[in-house]
C-alpha cells in the first residue's frame, strides 16, 4: 500500500490530494463545518471516483499507508475566538502581569482568560493547601472556566497539586473541567511562556479533539487498520492519540511551506514568499533558499509558546471574509461567512458580502465553472447583497462599489506580506482564492514575480506530501553536568520506543537526531549543538535540556525541476466580460491550464482556468507555463 491521501480542511472548503506513488489525483469539496468528518469522506469518495472513473471510498481507504490530515479549524477558532474560557491556578504571585507584558498578549489573555487567574499559597501547611485549592477550583468554574491551567513553579510543586486535586476531586466529579499540568505539556523554564503554551492548547483542544475522534470512527465502520494522522506545525506526522492540539495550529500553511521550499528547489528561487489564501484567512510564510524558516520558539498571534514553530502569521482575509462599510469605508475581514452560510453566491442564506461575490460580478468567475463545474454561483443574491451592504449605505452606484471592493482587498492582502518583500522575492500563491488575487495584491508590495502551482487549488494538501512520521522532545536535565545528561537521554530514549511503537514503528528503524541546549536560567538561549550519549556536560550556572526527534520516513514525491523551452502564444479557449473600471468592462482572453504546454505564454488582461482555481493576470503582467505546468508570471510595469 504505497497510496498517501492529504487533507488540508479549511474554514469554507477542504482538499484533498492523493499521491500513489506515480502521479497526483485531487479534488475540493465544501466544508462541513456542523461535522467537519462528512466533508473528508465525501472528499475521499471525490477522489476516489476521480482514481476509478466510479465513485469507491472503500477500494481507496484500503489502499491507503496512511492519511494524514490538516486543518485550519485551529487557526480559525483563535482568529474568531471561539472555544472554551480558560481558568489558571497558580502558585506564581506575578504570574498574570508576566502573561500580558505586550499588547498581543494582553489582548489574548482578556479574550481567553480574563479575571479567572487565580494563586495559592504553596508555603502554608498541608490542611491549608487542600482547603485553598478546593476553594480556587470552585470559584474558577464559578467564574466560567470549561478547562484549567494548574502553573506551577516547577513540576513538584505541580505533583503537589494533582494530588490534591485528584484526592479532593474525583475524575467522576472534575471529568467536565479538564485540567492540564503545565510541566505535562512542556519543560520549558519560561512560566509565562509554558502557561501560554497550555492556555492556547487547551483553548484549541475541543475543536480537534471532537472531529478527530469522530473521523477515526467512522474509518474504522471501513475496516480501515491503518491510522488517521494529524500533520503537524512542524512538518512531521502523527496519530490522533499522540498529538498536541496547539502543534496543529498553522500546520496546513506548514504544508504549504514544505511544498513552497519543493518548489524554490526545483526553480531555484533565492527568496519566495508564500500566501496561502483560504476561506477566512491569509497565510504568510517565508522560504530562504529552499528552506523553511522556523523560530526556535514560536509565536500565535504575537505570543510566545515553548514549540519551534515556522516563521507563518495569518490574517483575517480570505475569499470568505466579510466586506462590509464602518464609519464611510470599506473594510475586509477578519470576519468570515465561513462555509455556512457562505458567501451569498453559495446560495445558502449568506447576507454579507466577500470578494467571492465580486469577482463574480465583475466577470472573473464564470458562475458555471466554479469548483470545476460542481457548484453553481447565483449573481443575483451577490447582486443583493453587495447592493444593499455596500452601494446604498455609501451611496454610489454597484459598479464602483464592486471596484472600490477589489481595490480594498487587493491592499488588505498587500498589507500582510508588504513587509516581508525583497528585490528578489517570488510570491507563490495558492489556495482558493490564491491565483485570482496575486497579480493585484503583489504590484502595491513592490513584487515583481509571482508562481501560480498546478496544484494551487490544493496545494497545502500537496506540500503535506513531504511529511514524515515523527517526534520531536524537548527535556531538560535536573543538572548540567554530564551524568545529568545521560540520564535524561536514557529517560527520552524510553519514551521515543515506546511512542514510535505506538505510531507502528520500531525505534531502531527511525533516524534520529540529538541537540544539547543551553540557556541562562531566565531562558536566553546560549547554544545549541549535537549530542552523543556520553559527551561531556559542564556548565555550571546554566540550565541544559536534551531535544531528540525522531523521523519514520514515508515516500516523497519528486518535483519537476525547470528547463529551458521555447515560447509560443498560449492558444485561447474563450473570452469573458470582465469589469475594470466603473464606467469599462473589457473582452478578457480566457486559458485554459490543462490545456496548455510549457513555454505557452500571454499578456494581461487574461484569465487562467486550472484545475479547481481562477488565476487573473492583470494589465502590464505576462504569464508563462513552465515544465512542471505551473503559471510563472512578470510585471513588465
Amino acid at each position: 500500500m504505497e497510496t498517501l491521501i492529504n487533507i488540508d480542511n479549511g474554514g469554507t472548503l477542504t482538499d484533498i490530494c492523493v499521491w500513489d506513488g506515480t502521479g497526483f489525483t485531487f479534488t475540493k469539496t465544501l466544508t462541513t463545518p456542523h461535522d467537519l468528518s462528512e466533508c473528508l469522506f465525501t472528499g475521499v469518495e471525490k477522489a476516489s471516483a476521480a482514481l476509478y472513473g466510479t465513485p469507491d471510498i472503500e477500494r481507496l481507504l484500503h489502499a491507503t499507508q496512511h492519511i494524514r490530515y490538516s486543518t485550519t479549524q485551529g487557526t480559525n477558532a483563535l482568529v474568531e475566538r471561539r472555544g472554551p474560557m480558560i481558568g489558571i491556578l497558580t502558585p506564581l504571585p506575578d504570574l498574570g502581569p508576566a502573561m500580558r507584558a505586550t499588547a498581543a498578549q494582553e489582548e489574548l489573555f482578556e479574550s481567553l482568560v480574563g479575571d479567572r487567574l487565580l494563586t495559592i499559597d504553596m508555603d502554608a501547611d498541608n490542611e491549608t493547601i487542600d482547603f485553598e485549592v478546593v476553594q480556587q477550583v470552585n470559584r474558577l468554574a464559578t467564574l466560567g472556566a470549561a478547562r484549567v491551567v494548574v502553573a506551577g513553579g516547577d513540576p513538584e510543586q505541580e505533583r503537589r497539586l494533582r494530588t490534591v486535586l485528584l484526592r479532593k476531586f474525583p475524575r467522576h466529579l472534575l471529568g467536565s473541567i479538564p485540567v492540564i499540568y503545565s510541566w505535562d505539556l512542556a519543560g520549558d523554564r519560561d512560566d509565562p511562556r509554558r502557561v501560554w503554551s497550555c492556555v492556547i492548547n487547551s483553548f484549541l483542544h475541543p475543536t480537534m479533539e471532537r472531529f478527530l475522534y469522530s473521523a477515526e470512527r467512522r474509518l474504522k465502520s471501513y475496516k480501515v487498520l491503518n491510522p488517521l494522522l494529524v500533520y503537524r506545525n512542524d512538518g512531521a506526522s502523527s496519530r490522533v492519540a499522540k498529538s498536541v492540539a496547539l502543534k496543529t495550529y498553522s500546520s496546513g500553511p506548514r504544508g504549504g511551506l514544505e511544498g513552497t521550499a519543493a518548489l524554490a528547489r526545483a526553480y531555484g528561487l533565492a527568496h519566495t514568499l508564500m500566501i496561502d489564501i483560504g476561506g477566512t484567512t491569509t497565510d504568510v510564510g517565508v522560504v530562504a533558499g529552499d528552506r523553511v524558516t522556523a523560530d526556535e520558539r514560536g509565536t500565535i498571534k504575537g505570543v510566545p509558546v515553548s514549540y519551534p514553530m515556522s516563521d507563518v502569521h495569518s490574517k483575517g482575509v480570505g475569499g470568505s471574509s466579510v466586506i462590509a462599510v464602518e464609519d464611510g469605508r470599506i473594510t475586509v475581514g477578519p470576519a468570515s461567512v465561513g462555509a455556512a452560510p457562505g458567501p451569498a453566491c453559495f446560495g445558502f442564506g449568506g447576507k454579507q458580502a466577500t470578494i467571492t461575490d465580486v469577482n463574480l460580478l465583475l466577470g472573473v468567475l464564470d458562475p458555471d465553472t466554479y469548483l470545476d463545474g460542481t457548484f453553481r454561483l447565483d449573481a443575483e443574491r451577490s447582486r443583493a447583497v453587495v447592493t444593499d451592504t455596500i452601494a446604498t449605505p455609501l451611496g454610489i452606484g454597484l459598479e464602483e462599489a464592486l471596484v472600490r471592493m477589489e481595490q480594498a482587498y487587493f491592499e488588505a492582502l498587500s498589507s500582510s506580506f508588504a513587509h516581508l518583500v525583497t528585490e528578489d522575492t517570488t510570491l507563490a500563491a495558492f489556495g482558493g482564492a490564491g491565483p485570482m488575487s496575486a497579480t493585484g495584491a503583489a504590484r502595491p508590495a513592490g513584487v515583481r514575480q509571482v508562481l501560480i502551482p498546478r496544484t494551487a487549488a490544493v496545494f497545502s494538501a500537496f506540500g503535506i506530501a513531504f511529511s514524515d512520521v515523527g517526534k520531536t522532545y524537548e527535556v531538560g536535565a535536573p543538572k548540567p553536568t554530564t551524568e545529568a545528561a545521560r540520564q535524561t537521554y536514557d529517560e527520552l530514549l524510553v519514551r521515543a520506543e515506546r511512542d514510535m511503537f505506538q505510531e507502528g514503528y520500531a525505534l531502531a528503524d527511525c533516524e534520529t537526531a540529538w541537540e544539547l541546549s543551553v540557556e541562562e536560567e531566565d531562558g536566553t538561549p546560549v547554544s545549541r549543538s549535537p549530542y552523543r550519549p556520553g559527551d561531556p556536560v559542564d556548565h555550571p550556572g546554566r540550565e541544559i535540556s536534551l531535544r531528540l526527534t525522531v523521523t519514520a520516513p514515508l515516500p516523497h514525491p519528486e518535483v519537476t525541476p525547470e528547463e529551458e523551452t521555447g515560447t509560443r502564444p498560449a492558444p485561447v479557449a474563450a473570452t469573458r466580460s470582465v469589469r475594470s473600471a466603473a464606467d469599462r468592462v473589457d473582452e478578457v482572453p480566457v486559458h485554459v491550464l490543462t490545456e496548455l504546454g510549457p513555454g505557452d505564454t500571454a499578456v494581461g488582461p487574461a484569465i487562467v482556468e486550472g484545475p479547481f482555481f481562477t488565476a487573473r493576470v492583470l494589465p502590464g503582467w505576462t504569464f508563462r507555463v513552465t515544465s512542471a505546468g505551473d503559471l510563472l508570471l512578470h510585471d513588465t510595469l
